[in-house]
């Protein structure tokens, strides 16, 4: 088993009424898998660096209806979104990432464990 690490463009989500979507700052997301420390997790890392471990199953359940498990919230946004918001004591990221990566990521994350993929 080895383990699986994949790269993203994510924008950060704002609540600021006068912010359009060309304005969103276009972030580097890690995306990242080892079943060999821990088959069950996925780690997302955020510039700062900021990384966030959490269960493989929440990221693809997050992909289809809106999830959340601790200090990580996942759902998705339209049809070729989702969204990722994670809390920390320095405050709260939300970012949005394309379906199609974290689809790509997760299948790999089954390849690489040996687990039938599921979608």
């Amino acid at each position: 088993m080895s383990a699986v690490e994949q790269y993203a463009r994510a924008h950060i989500v704002t609540d600021t009424a006068d912010s359009t979507e060309d304005e969103r700052q276009a972030v580097p997301v890690a995306l990242r898998y080892d079943p060999e420390d821990d088959p069950r997790q996925v780690h997302v890392t955020l510039p700062g660096p900021h990384d966030w471990a959490f269960s493989r199953d929440l990221l693809e359940r997050g992909l289809r209806v809106p999830v959340s498990s601790g200090d990580v919230s996942v759902w998705p946004c339209g049809r070729v979104q989702a969204v990722m918001e994670f809390h920390s004591p320095d405050g709260v990221a939300v970012v949005q990432v394309d379906t199609k990566a974290l689809i790509r990521f997760l299948r790999r994350t089954y390849m690489a464990a040996g687990t039938p993929v599921s979608r």
